[in-house]
This record gives C-alpha cells, structure tokens and sequence, in this order.
C-alpha cells in the first residue's frame, strides 16, 4: 500500500511537471505554422554614416542563422559602404571593433535611389506594381499565418524617419497607415514586430499605432530624444580599430543583435530582449550617455519568442551566456546620433597629414556642416519669432505635447509646411530633422501654409542656404 501511494505520488508529480511545463512554454518554433518574413533597412547614405549599413548587415546575418531563407529577407541598402575609399577594409563591414565581416552574403535588393519611402512601403505591402527603379522586385507575400519582423536603422526626427535623399522622408502617419492596411483585418500576417532605430523614434508610434492590429514595436529612444551611435573612435574602451574614423554601430541596435548573437532564441521573450535592451542603451537606468527604449502597440506579442520572428541559431541551442557579458560594452565609445558625422571628419582631420588634400577636405567638410546647422537653427528659430512674435516664438515652435498624443493632427499640413520651408531654406538633412516638432507646431497653432511660405521667405532671406 505504502508503495503505491508513493507511486501515485510521483505520477502525480510527474504529470504536474509535464502540464507546468507545457503552460510555462514560450511560444516558439512550433507555434509557426506559417513563414518568416523580414525587411531591413538602412535608411542613410556616405561613409560617416557607416554604422547604420553595419547594423543592418549584422541584422541578415542574424536571420540567416536563424534559417530564414533569402526569398523571405528583404534589403534595403544604399550600398555604397563597402567599396568606399574611406573604408580601410576594402569589401567588408564590421559592427564590433573585433567583430568579422558581416557584409558577405548580404542580397541588395534595393540600393542607391532605390531605397525610397514608396518601394520601402510597396515591399512592405507586398504590392509589387508600386515598385520603381532597378531593385530585386522582392516584396512581403505574407499570408494570415506569417510572421513579419522589420528593423529599421537611420536618422530620424519628431514624426518622421530619414532617406538616402535628402528630402525624402518616412512620414509616421504613412508607415501605421500602411502597417493598418497590412493588417486588414488579419489578412496580411499573425504578427507584426518592429524595431526602430533612430532619434526621436518614439514619436513614430506615440498616439499613432493602434493595439489590435497585432504589430509589437519597440524604438531606440522615445519622442523627444536623440538616439546614440556607439563603437565610436576615440581614446574610451571599445573604440573600432584604429584605421576607423566613424563609428561602427548603433546603441540600441547592437544591444538586440549582439543579444541574439548569444542566446537561443527559442527560449528568449521578445519581453526579455526588450529589458535587456533597454538596460544597455540606458546605461542601467541612468540614461548618461543613453536613451529611453519604448515598446508600442499589441504589448501581449512580447510574451512569444524571439524565435517566432528571426529563427534562432542552433550553434546557440544551449547557450547559457550571462547577462554581464553582454554589457561590458554598454558605453562604448558613444555618441548622440546627429553629431557622429562631425565626430567622423573631426577625426578625419586629426589623423590627416598636415598640409594634405584628406586634411583640406576633412576641415571643409567639418566647417560645412557646422555653418549649415547654424543656417538651420536659425531660420526655424526666426521663423517663429515672424509667425508668433519674439516673446512667444520659441514657446509655441518648442512645445511638446502630453505622452500618448501623436505629434501632429494635421499630417498633410506638416507635409506642406515642410515642402514650403525647404523650397525657401534649403534641404533639412539628417540634423535638421530635429526641428519637424517646430513645423508640427506651427500647424498646432493653425497657421496657413501660405503664411509660413511667406515668413519662410523672409527667415531665409536673413540665413540663405548655399547647399
């Protein structure tokens, strides 16, 4: 008798364990029943923006591993880091100062002009006939039982996200818009994750991106701040090699990658990495050299594993790597994003031999962008000095409106205002983004577009865009 109540006791223990087991179970590789899909995307161009093609380089390498195939992965590149004269390793790009090459392999599905808010949204969209130019053609065919990751590495600003060409821009209102339309009603995927890189990456999603549309995203920074480039040069740990004069990576960027890197996935929450992630890029919650990594949408996607979406690497299986070991470079050599060009032809110019054509041209590069930003501020700051007066100018165009409000309610009329500005002041770029929250909050403030065109013209009548 005494024997079979302690066998029954152990069945019961044993059944215990196998049910516990089961509910406690990530939702992993055999909860896909359908296809992995990614899109990645380097939204920038020119050697000193290196590291955003090094991140998404590094991102392929992370989904082939994890057995995606290349009919599913979809690139997006300008392609002109690799083969630049700048680069001191000729055909290879590295993301870690001892990391290897990961540019081998790479497809180029759509590179030079070729990688352009239209195709990015057409790929996105599965929508080949809206498709321009030269690229691959590749586009998310995805059915209701797929999974789509999109990661997305740039310069951004209040609302927007950058491309290649200068006034070419992202515009967040179009992307949740066509992620909605992606969605309709369940028709286009299972799930949807996205991970932003860029400054003011919250401000995509803040008041925008709906719940019950089954997209989980989360973004380097939240909407006011600036997102960091790290594997920076200079005398700091972790610094790249010393032939390197640009930075290598970007802070939230190799905190998920180089996670990926040592776990397995399977066994991983999209909610684990999230911490994780936002532990590193915040330098452990104290945001000195860091920003505020935000998750938005359907937060009930964060419970699945990583390996739903990107594949898990079975060199990882049982990886067991700690936490620590992944940190140790957790303020390496880091830089707010938009000054990781003047930190670039900075060091350009102090590694040149004096005298030297390289030198000239790093100085006047240097030189250039400082004027140019200078142009910018100050013809944002007098354009709202003409539109709302001296004393209340500054006020209005540097309001931030309450957390869970989208920057604008008035898309098109930010659209405007910007197109207005640019003809009269020149081309933004990748620093004069910051000042979209400005141009939003002329439209706040119900100003017409033709009087902003007018006072526009008379701010830059005081600063002229040469470039």
């Amino acid at each position: 008798m005494a024997r079979l109540s302690c066998f029954l006791l152990l069945l019961q223990a044993q059944l215990f364990l196998l049910v516990a087991g089961e509910f406690l179970r990530l939702p992993s590789e055999q909860d896909v029943a359908g296809t992995r899909w990614a899109v990645l995307i380097a939204g920038s161009n020119d050697y000193y923006n290196y590291r955003h093609q090094a991140d998404v380089c590094h991102a392929y390498q992370i989904m082939k591993k994890g057995g995606l195939k290349d009919e599913n992965i979809i690139v997006f590149m300008y392609d002109d880091i690799a083969n630049n004269p700048d680069n001191p390793r000729p055909g290879v790009i590295i993301n870690h100062p001892t990391g290897g090459d990961v540019y081998a392999g790479v497809p180029k599905d759509y590179t030079g002009k070729d990688v352009n808010a239209n195709n990015f949204l057409a790929a996105l969209l599965g929508d080949k006939s809206k498709l321009t130019g030269s690229g691959s053609g590749k586009v998310v065919s995805s059915g209701p039982n797929d999974h789509i990751f999109v990661y997305y590495a740039d310069h951004g600003g209040p609302g927007v996200l950058g491309m290649p060409e200068d006034e070419s821009y992202l515009y967040a209102n179009d992307l949740v818009r066509a992620l909605e339309k992606k969605h309709a009603g369940g028709a286009g995927y299972k799930s949807l994750v996205f991970y932003l890189e860029a400054c003011e990456s919250g401000s995509i999603f803040e008041g925008l991106l709906p719940g019950n549309i089954s997209v989980y995203a989360t973004t380097a920074s939240n909407a006011e701040e600036s997102s960091w480039g790290t594997y920076c040069p200079g005398d700091v740990d972790g610094a790249p090699p010393a032939e390197f004069d640009t930075c290598l990576g970007d802070l939230y960027s190799v905190a998920w990658m180089e996670d990926s890197d040592a776990h397995n996935l399977k066994a991983e929450s999209l909610k684990q990495q999230y911490d994780r992630v936002r532990d590193r890029t915040s330098a452990h919650e104290t945001y000195n050299l860091g920003s505020h990594v935000m998750q938005y949408g359907d937060l009930g996607i964060n419970a699945q594993s990583l390996d739903i979406f990107i594949g898990s690497n079975p060199a990882n299986d049982k990886s067991n790597s700690s936490v620590s070991s992944l940190l140790r470079n957790a303020r390496a050599g880091v830089v707010h994003q938009r000054d990781a060009d003047l930190l670039h032809f900075w060091h350009k110019y102090k590694r040149s031999a004096e005298g030297s054509a390289r030198k000239h041209e790093a100085r006047r590069r240097l030189v250039e962008m400082m004027a140019r930003r200078a142009r910018v501020d100050g013809s944002v700051e007098l354009l709202g000095g003409l539109l709302f007066g001296s004393e209340e100018g500054a006020k209005v165009m540097n309001a931030v409106r309450p957390a869970g409000q989208a920057l604008v309610d008035d898309w098109d009329c930010l659209k405007d205002v910007v197109r207005r500005f640019e003809a009269r002041c020149g081309p933004l770029t990748q620093y004069g983004m910051k000042h979209m929250r400005a141009l939003a909050n002329v439209c706040n403030a119900g100003v017409g577009v033709e009087a902003v065109d007018r006072a526009a013209s008379q701010a830059c009548a005081v600063h002229p865009s040469v470039f």
